[in-house]
């Protein structure tokens, strides 16, 4: 299964504006009563405003005409109060849709971040790290800015724009079609930009997530670059990436900024023309000074809120092209699904069983393994051997079933692997790879991490635990026991790192164990520690070892040679040797 999310873009459904805030409909199930309080909010304060410039052409026609000044002072007291109520609504309406901005973030980012923790191994093979946290992070900011700052506003700018609309053709319909025409003219420019404000903005946030991504995998390898002097290579690439992102981003910058002079041109010569046909209308006595004014500030407020509406309009240009990366995720599905239909006859006795099993990477055309029968029984040890690149690796992977065979089938226990779910799955398999992943947190909460037993309430056991397996003394090596301070890279050295994966493993008591060239970079003497450790598992566990060094394998009780897409019996030591030796299989 293809999981590129490059590649999901470019033959991905392009959706419109409209239907693309249906499909964030979901993101508000839970808010429908704040965003009904906004909205009426909304409406409110559209009404409050359109009040007033009728107030104003009223009052001059009738009381400053004829020197009613109490009329003027009462109908100006009148306007404070219809505009202090009109600043309490919008108060109102900013303060609900914060709030509701705010949560369906925290939403949001769960369900990404939760969708991620749901998809396979090959999804992250496919895809830059960086740019993942860049979706996660940056662009679900970009939603939450449009939700909090820009969506209401948008509605109510549509309210004034339409309620101003209204009022002018009802005061002169002549004059209003001369003054609207402008505005057609802005809808339809709108129309024909947008699409290309939005591609511009998907490709500035995708430069974006690059940038973000290069970073990340710079800081990863900073040991590295150290220590082959190679700055140079990566500021090459970095300023590659970074003079992209910056092409990009200039370029979203010009689109976004592109419909405010356009919409403020248009509007100045609306009100040019409302001016100049005014004017005339007044001397051939067809019209009222203080009607022109009402008409005027009507005008105002139809050409005010495009104005706005051109900056929110590009706000929300990239907020949707936000929410298309974003929904990429969203909408990705797991090829690892739980399948409750057993195919196939399992050996009985087996423990685990690959039977007739072959398997490709999606994004390579060789086989790696083609056709593979083994199995293996309780309380053995098992090697594999072969040459780097010979599917070791991979088969260890489809043990803990990381992947899914491209045909055959896995057994464990006499059921299709497939049939498990994925923490009965972890019960039963146990994994330690050559450098092992530890959590910023204690040696304590790494050793206790994805183990049921150990919970918030009953992580202080585990060192009663620890003495009765015969590991508390393996703990004495950190300087703080259990309470010892682990950081994410650092802190602790790989032997130390290594047997805190190792007493991990053994705590869960897996049904099979694979060691994926878990002792490879460790010293002599913590390997015999390690070795020690793993003499506290169960006696039924199955032991499945990866290594290139021959004296990692002494004890297996069957070695296979792994190599051209096949996994066959090596027999003794020396036979293994020799055919490792030699890198194919001994005829």
């Amino acid at each position: 299964m293809d999981y590129s999310l490059s590649a999901q873009k470019d033959k991905g459904q392009k959706l419109s504006a409209r239907a693309a805030l249906i499909k964030m409909a979901p993101l508000f199930a839970t808010e429908k009563k704040q965003i009904g309080i906004a909205f009426c909010a909304v409406l409110t304060n559209a009404a409050l405003n359109l009040v007033g410039p009728l107030v104003v052409g009223y009052t001059i026609d009738t009381a400053i005409t004829n020197g009613d000044y109490r009329a003027v002072f009462m109908n100006s007291v009148f306007l404070l109060g219809i505009y202090i109520c009109a600043f309490a609504v919008n108060y109102i309406q900013m303060r609900t849709m914060g709030g509701v901005a705010q949560r369906t973030l925290f939403r949001l980012r769960n369900d990404v971040f939760a969708k991620l923790q749901s998809l396979p191994i090959a999804f992250f093979r496919q895809n830059k790290t960086g740019d993942l946290i860049s979706r996660i992070n940056s662009d679900t900011d970009k939603l939450n800015q449009f939700f909090s700052q820009g969506l209401m506003r948008f509605a109510g700018n549509i309210f004034l724009v339409i309620g101003a609309g209204i009022f002018i053709l009802c005061i002169e319909p002549k004059l209003a079609i001369a003054a609207l025409i402008p505005g057609l003219i802005i809808f339809i420019f709108t129309r024909v930009v947008s699409v290309w404000v939005k591609k511009v903005n998907a490709q500035s946030l995708t430069t974006s997530g690059l940038l973000s991504a290069e970073i990340q995998e710079s800081i990863t390898n900073f040991k590295v670059i150290i220590a082959f002097n190679r700055r140079d290579y990566f500021k090459q690439k970095f300023s590659e990436v970074n003079k992209n992102n910056f092409k990009a981003a200039f370029g979203a910058g010009i689109a976004n900024e592109l419909f405010t002079p356009v919409f403020e041109f248009l509007g100045n010569v609306a009100q040019l023309v409302v001016l100049g046909f005014g004017f005339y209308l007044i001397v051939q006595g067809q019209f009222a000074v203080g009607l022109l004014v009402s008409f005027i500030l009507y005008v105002t407020r139809f050409y005010d809120p495009l104005r706005e509406m051109a900056r929110l309009w590009s706000t929300f240009q990239v907020a949707l092209a936000a929410w298309d990366r974003v929904s990429l995720i969203l909408h990705m599905e797991s090829n690892l699904q739980v399948s409750h239909t057993v195919s196939g006859q399992p050996t009985q006795h087996a423990v685990m069983e690959f039977k007739d099993v072959s398997f490709s990477y999606p994004d390579g055309d060789t086989k790696v393994l083609s056709n593979v029968d083994f199995m293996f029984e309780k309380g053995r040890i098992y090697a594999f051997v072969g040459p780097t690149g010979g599917g070791k690796t991979t088969s260890a992977s489809l043990i803990a079933r990381l992947f899914d065979p491209t045909k055959g089938v896995i057994y464990l226990h006499g059921k299709d692997i497939r049939s498990y779910e994925p923490a009965a799955l972890a019960q039963h398999v146990g994994f330690i790879l050559q450098e092992p992943f530890l959590f910023t947190g204690t040696v304590r909460e790494n050793i206790a991490y994805g183990n049921p037993l150990y919970t918030a309430d009953t992580l202080h056991l585990l060192e009663t635990h620890l003495t009765h397996t015969g590991l508390s003394s393996l703990v004495s090596r950190f300087p703080k026991g259990l309470d010892t301070p682990v950081t994410f890279q650092g802190g602790l050295s790989l032997g130390e790192r290594q047997i805190i994966a190792f007493i991990r493993a053994v705590l869960r008591r897996p049904d099979v164990l694979v060691l994926d060239e878990a002792t490879a970079n460790i010293d002599t003497v913590t390997e015999e520690i390690l070795q020690t450790i793993l003499e506290k598992l169960p006696k039924h566990t199955v032991r499945v070892v990866i290594a290139h060094r021959l004296n990692t394998i002494e004890n297996a009780d069957e070695i296979f040679f792994v190599n051209g897409g096949e996994v066959v019996q090596a027999g003794s030591m020396e036979h293994a040797v020799e055919m490792l030796l030699h890198g194919k299989r001994k005829s």
